[in-house]
């Protein structure tokens, strides 16, 4: 049976975040296996693993305000850095909202 409503918090995630996901969840949640499934060391996972539950409260915390979400996601993604994400939602907080 397919999805027919994606819950909220999968759209800001991106396609390897699903595949992590995946292969948590094939792995029974062991970061181990995860680990050598991927190869890498259990700390890599353990971050990924951060990064992705970031992403996901970013997501629900802001779902009215969908600008400042995406833009939180591009820090946790390090496509922007931290200030440059703080200035952008401070500037935009100043903009009449409709």
């Amino acid at each position: 049976m397919p999805i027919e409503i994606i819950p909220e918090w999968m759209t800001g995630l991106e396609d390897d975040d699903i595949a992590f996901i995946k292969k948590f969840l094939q792995a029974s949640g062991s970061l181990k296996e995860v680990a050598r499934q991927y190869g890498v060391t259990y700390p890599t996972v353990r971050l990924r693993l951060d990064r992705l539950i970031q992403k996901i409260q970013i997501t629900e915390e802001n779902a009215g305000e969908p600008y400042i979400a995406l833009v939180k996601r591009l820090a946790v993604n390090e496509k922007v850095d931290f200030d440059t994400a703080k200035i952008l939602i401070a500037e935009y907080k100043k903009i009449p909202q409709r």
